[in-house]
């Protein structure tokens, strides 16, 4: 049997929550592209300690975004509580929308495949499986329009989500445009 891992030094420890929370803004703001030098910097410590840490830019992101993935499944848990089908879905779509406005790395993560990074495969696949069922209910209830799939959803969270860097607006309209163009509307 493999023996614990030493807990870190009250320092290292500090230096990595430090880490974490500078990568968790950077990312959010710039994206999974943002510079590692520049999340050394604004957690101050030298980049050595980063990579000692985390060798990896893709450690880090696994750090930070799977944790955040699997709560994004939770919502989806959430949405299956509601009573009514089309409001669960519109929970779910709205919590997702919010999520990825203030975190433009998290929009990257959901659009992005990490090979051998099994901790990511496993949330992203929790979240594929309960928005299936999310939208699966939607449909058998006849809220949402037939043709209305999992990728259609993704791809119009991510657009949404994003409606800030490209206008003036707010998303939470672009996605009442959206939702409007979902439902299924009464003959």
């Amino acid at each position: 049997m493999a023996a614990e891992p030493r807990p870190l030094r009250r320092d290292a420890q500090r230096n990595r929550e430090l880490l974490l929370a500078a990568a968790r803004d950077v990312f959010g703001e710039k994206g999974l592209d943002a510079p590692l030098e520049e999340i050394a910097r604004k957690a101050g410590v030298a980049i050595g300690t980063l990579y000692n840490r985390f060798p990896s830019r893709t450690a880090l992101i696994e750090e930070i975004f799977a944790e955040v993935i699997e709560k994004w499944a939770e919502i989806g848990e959430e949405a299956l509580k509601f009573e009514d089908a089309w409001e669960g879905f519109t929970h779910f779509v709205e919590r997702t929308c919010e999520m990825q406005s203030v975190d433009r790395g998290l929009s990257e993560v959901c659009v992005m495949t990490f090979p051998g990074v099994p901790r990511i495969d496993r949330a992203k696949s929790q979240v594929w499986e309960v928005l299936g069922r999310v939208i699966g209910r939607a449909h058998e209830e006849g809220g949402l329009r037939a043709d209305f799939t999992a990728e259609d959803l993704i791809v119009a969270v991510v657009s949404t989500s994003r409606v800030g860097e490209f206008s003036l607006g707010d998303w939470r309209r672009h996605l009442g445009f959206l939702l409007d163009g979902c439902r299924v509307q009464a003959p």
